[in-house]
């Protein structure tokens, strides 16, 4: 008998034992053994963890604390991880290398090219002038008060960019308009990162949720359901957020009846599409009927006199916009809106897509918390979302009638605009990549599940770490998603619910992310400031990370009805 015949009977044995993992995988692992990710390296687990953390420690100081580029932090953190999976993890050479790689990759294509078609679209709308027209729109509707302003054009119309382009598209734009409209620049990407927590988690047509069924093997229609239980529990409450930071208490007691209004038309939306419909048009519909809602609501009620304190000075008066205006200045973005859905409608994103195995990396480590290898397969989508976001770009320039000289220099400016953050976006996604095959990730997600009852209390914490390291609620789901499973399993937790509270608890690490962060700060003027951005956005993360723990503690003890 052959020696690979021998490997598919033990393969096959191994299997009826262990159903879990597939005949091929072992018979691959045992042909070509990979590298065990060693989970406590320091034989003490608190001593492992600790360490584990430093990366993430570098990053936060250097930019929150110490005031330093995102850049510059990034690199420092990556620097750190490297020295670590290198002699403390012992990872090998050729794997460290593949896994930065693999990030590098990630970096530029999806997420950078995404970036970059909403960006030159922003770019197009303000060389041709019809930003300027989107900006008196936003001014007419949305009162002269900043606070409404952050309701409707941060929290509202970003949402309406997250659940179609994401990937930090919805914080450049926004911030951006805030400014337009009057508001200091750093507490414009700061409101604009805290709107864009809660409609991350069904962003980009619910990718985060479908990856969680994927990678957990839950059904996903419980998972989309449990999220619309958790989620808008946030959705309701941040519009008040919003202006209670740009306008304070008394504020508040001006605009309350606007935030009810959009929090709840959002809520109420996303909760009921979600369970009764699925994940992937949740935020869709969510962000269209609260800016409806909000829109409406504004033309039948005005604050009581907008210029106490907290609110901005009053713009000059505007003059109202003809219906031909009003046309051109939402066509942009309606255009951006019904071109993504449409390529997801028709199922483009697949089309032509190859599947490349990352050389060496692929199935080349061990996850020896699950005892499983560990994929490294890089999607490549020639027609990703990146590429739908370019074709609605260029829709809108023949709709527009745009010269290709004036369609040219915006894509240039783009590109000059990208260069920094998109070095930096580059290298805290090999952070991230490095961070997680090296086995760090893992050795931080078994010391946290450890902690026994309480863990629904860091379940949402997990879910933050994760999606601050890669930027991506999808990302995170992907990372720790199994862990929350296996510990839900342990403690006898309804895995459903613990899943989710990792998604949901990502959404409060995408607002600190550093990837978002730098792309934020590109398009108001503010690159080389990242840090001082980080440092104001830092504690608002923290709370709401430590909301979603508590409504996740509640729901698995007391509210377990809530559980589907």
């Amino acid at each position: 008998m052959r020696p690979s015949d021998r490997y598919r009977q033990l393969a096959a044995y191994v299997s009826m034992v262990c159903p879990s993992i597939s005949t091929s995988e072992i018979v691959q692992f045992v042909m070509n053994p990979a590298w065990p990710q060693p989970l406590d390296p320091l034989h003490s687990v608190a001593l492992s963890a600790l360490v584990a953390s430093l990366p993430l420690v570098v990053v936060l100081i250097l930019m929150g604390g110490l005031r330093r580029s995102g850049l510059f932090a990034s690199a420092c953190g990556f620097l750190t991880a490297l020295l670590l999976a290198l002699f403390l993890w012992r990872m090998p050479a050729n794997l460290v290398f593949w896994s930065a790689i693999y990030g590098l990759v990630y970096a530029l294509w999806p997420i950078l090219w995404i970036v970059f078609g909403a960006l030159w679209l922003y770019n197009l709308t303000q060389d041709t002038g019809k930003f300027e027209l989107f900006r008196r729109w936003m001014e007419l509707h949305a009162s002269s008060d900043s606070g409404i302003q952050a309701v409707l054009v941060a929290f509202c119309f970003g949402a309406l960019l997250e659940c179609t382009a994401g990937f930090g598209a919805p914080v450049a734009v926004t911030a951006c308009l805030l400014v337009g409209l009057g508001h200091p620049a750093r507490r414009s990407v700061l409101v604009a990162l805290i709107a864009n927590t809660a409609p991350v988690a069904f962003g980009a047509l619910g990718i985060p949720i479908i990856a969680l069924a994927g990678v957990t093997g839950l059904d996903l229609g419980r998972l989309s359901a449990m999220a619309g239980r958790q989620v808008p529990i946030l959705s309701l409450l941040l519009p008040f957020y919003l202006i209670c930071v740009v306008s304070g208490v008394k504020g508040l007691r001006r605009n309350w009846p606007v935030a009810l209004v959009t929090g709840l038309s959002f809520a109420l939306t996303q909760f009921l599409v979600s369970n009764f419909w699925g994940p992937y048009v949740a935020d869709v519909l969510a962000a269209s009927i609260s800016i409806f809602a909000t829109v409406g609501f504004l033309k039948i009620w005005h604050p009581k006199n907008e210029l106490e304190s907290g609110s901005k000075p009053p713009l000059p008066q505007t003059s109202p916009l003809t219906a031909a205006e009003s046309f051109a200045a939402w066509l942009p973005w309606a255009m951006l809106s019904l071109v993504v859905i449409l390529w997801s409608w028709f199922r483009l994103l697949p089309a032509g897509q190859s599947i490349l195995p990352i050389p060496a990396l692929h199935n080349g480590v061990l996850i020896t918390l699950y005892q499983k290898p560990y994929a490294a397969l890089y999607t490549f989508q020639p027609l990703g979302p990146g590429t739908a976001v370019l074709a609605a770009t260029i829709l809108t320039a023949l709709c527009f009638r745009v010269s290709a000289r004036v369609f040219v220099h915006a894509g240039a400016k783009t590109f000059r605009q990208l260069r920094i953050p998109g070095l930096t976006v580059i290298t805290i996604v090999a952070l991230a990549y490095l961070y997680n095959y090296s086995g760090m990730a893992f050795t931080l997600g078994a010391t946290f599940a450890r902690v026994g009852p309480a863990f629904p209390l860091v379940s949402g914490f997990l879910g933050w770490i994760a999606c601050f390291l890669s930027g991506s609620d999808t990302a995170s789901n992907l990372l720790f998603g199994n862990l929350q499973v296996a510990a839900a399993h342990q403690l006898h937790l309804s895995p459903i619910l613990l899943a989710v509270t990792n998604s949901s608890g990502a959404v409060a690490g995408k607002m600190v992310s550093p990837q978002n962060i730098a792309i934020g700060v590109t398009t108001v003027g503010l690159i080389g400031q990242e840090g001082k951005v980080l440092r104001s956005a830092f504690w608002h993360s923290i709370l709401f990370a430590a909301v979603i723990s508590v409504v996740a503690f509640a729901q698995a003890y007391w509210l377990s009805w809530m559980i589907p």
